[in-house]
């Protein structure tokens, strides 16, 4: 349900404006900038309270938000018309603020979802066995994979042979009945997996001696040991609880704010976490952004389509590489082998700028748009009634494909040259290759996290993770505001395939200090997986 909604809403906004992507841009706006700021604000509140509790009520709060929005879609859907006529159109307006503004609590509550089951919970029900950990996270990369490819395919299918209103009301149908659904799931885990009760800031030195081999029976430290004894000496002290009054009420969620990214600043895997941040900061993903410079290109929706899906299943690959990459090369130096394999995949898009058929133009200004707008008082799109027919107009003067066809069919001197796909054809090749790293590193990073946080930490150490993740996310479409242009999309690229070589830096200086002399050591299996009957001690490695 929160991947069908994910993948409407986009949809539903822009074909509520006329086909225009201003509410989407809006909405994405809204979304990244509230992570950022509330990313730690809602770890704390994870943190703090019992894992039943928030796992429950962010379940309820997303899903109810998500029901809400398709009641209110709908309205607008069958009453627009109407509400276009009263109070000059603001009433119509209030609407799209409301759909916006419940779209993201729902969007803060699937985060804080997200935070309590994905990086809490899974680690409480694997225990000790970190080998179990691994397996379970790359269980839950592939159901998310598949989700990815299955729920835009169920909703577009129902819009197309239906309608956006019957597309909402699925939807809220659906949502309505996984709320149940996952409700009783995880009061069933809750039940099986009694140490899910215990929560308290008072078990984090037990909680490390599970996590990590003890220190004194290792003649040879274990990668990741080193990290959490020098989070030990680094870590704050817990405050105490005492009576505040109104003023440090108020001020309490700024300081739960700067402490949630010092803390972050403080822990021995910051590198790590700020080299998978780092990769948000790209086109080279399968976002509206690169499907838009794809469209340029003269690629059809069809080909687009099996492109994604051939995403979807490197991206699984992913998943599979990442557990047999750990159990023969160990954490640590697993996300060393992904990031190398998804910077030299990412090459083939850096040689692709400079191919045949590359828009690639310098001299093109990518401001000329942004001036002309601006200082030409160039009209900007406005709202079309339902009954006619749209045409999308690019900004960046490409010609306009509608159903495959350009605008010029009809007269052949002004039907444009076909464009070489050689250039296009190496991009999406690197891009998509590039996902069996991209994956695999980032299932390596979550571990991490995982295994390195402290128990009453690992909420608001993951909420400010989100929030750099979002933060990077956020300046890359600035990026693409500032040059939107086909013409610059290489540089673009260039730009994006530097910034994930920086993060894959970052992640190397931090395997350097956490495994020293033997980062280059030869790869060596991990000992058996613990035995029930066996005692955790000392067989669990990273």
């Amino acid at each position: 349900g929160d991947r069908m909604w994910h993948f409407a809403v986009s949809v539903f906004l822009v074909e509520l404006y006329g086909n225009s992507l201003l509410l989407t841009a809006v909405y994405g706006l809204v979304v990244a900038g509230s992570v950022l700021l509330l990313g730690a604000i809602i770890g704390d509140w994870v943190d703090k309270n019992s894992r039943l509790k928030v796992a429950q009520t962010s379940l309820i709060v997303q899903n109810v938000s998500v029901i809400l929005c398709g009641v209110i879609l709908m309205v607008i859907f069958l009453f627009k018309t109407q509400l276009l006529t009263l109070y000059h159109g603001w009433l119509l307006t209030m609407c799209y603020i409301l759909v916006i503004t419940i779209a993201n609590i729902a969007n803060l509550a699937s985060t804080a979802t997200a935070i309590t089951i994905q990086r809490d919970w899974i680690v409480v029900v694997a225990g000790e066995d970190r080998s179990k950990l691994a397996d379970m996270n790359a269980t839950i990369r592939r159901i998310d994979q598949l989700t990815n490819i299955l729920a835009p395919m169920a909703v577009g299918q129902i819009m197309t042979f239906g309608s956006p209103m019957i597309g909402c009301g699925f939807i809220s149908g659906w949502n309505l009945m996984s709320m149940c659904v996952e409700y009783l799931l995880l009061w069933k885990v809750y039940q099986k997996t009694p140490t899910l009760a215990l929560k308290s800031s008072k078990v984090e030195e037990s909680e490390l001696k599970q996590l990590n081999v003890k220190k004194e029976s290792d003649t040879k430290p274990a990668e990741g040991v080193q990290l959490i004894v020098e989070k030990d000496v680094a870590g704050p002290e817990p405050r105490l609880e005492k009576e505040v009054g109104c003023a440090a009420r108020i001020a309490e969620p700024f300081l739960t704010f700067r402490d949630g990214w010092v803390a972050y600043y403080n822990q021995p895997v910051f590198l790590a976490g700020m080299g998978l941040a780092f990769l948000y900061m790209t086109v080279l993903g399968f976002d509206c952004i690169t499907t838009g410079y794809a469209y340029t290109q003269g690629l059809s929706g069809s080909v687009l389509s099996l492109l994604m899906g051939a995403s979807a299943v490197t991206g699984i690959l992913g998943t599979v590489a990442f557990t047999w990459l750990r159990r023969r090369c160990g954490l640590v130096r697993t996300g060393l082998v992904s990031g190398a394999a998804q910077f030299a995949c990412l090459i083939l898009c850096a040689i692709s700028v400079f191919m045949p058929g590359s828009p690639l133009d310098l001299t093109v200004s990518p401001f000329a748009d942004i001036s002309a707008r601006l200082f030409e008082s160039e009209p900007l799109p406005t709202i079309a009634s339902p009954g006619d027919k749209f045409e999308v107009a690019f900004a960046t003067g490409m010609p306009t494909l509608l159903n495959g066809s350009a605008p010029g069919d009809g007269d052949p001197e002004m039907s444009p040259e076909p464009v070489p796909l050689i250039s296009v054809s190496l991009l999406f090749a690197g891009v998509i290759a590039a996902r069996v790293g991209l994956w695999s590193f980032d299932l390596t990073v979550t571990q991490l996290l995982q295994e390195n946080v402290m128990e009453s930490e690992r909420g608001i150490i993951n909420g400010v993770q989100n929030s750099m993740n979002y933060l990077l996310d956020l300046l890359h479409f600035i990026m693409v505001i500032l040059a939107p242009n086909p013409e610059a999309f290489g540089l673009l690229v260039l730009i994006s395939v530097s910034f994930v070589a920086m993060g894959h830096i970052m992640y190397f200086r931090f395997a350097q200090k956490a495994l020293g002399k033997q980062l280059f050591a030869c790869c060596t299996p991990d000992p058996k997986a613990v035995s029930d009957s066996s005692p955790p001690a000392n067989t669990s490695t990273v």
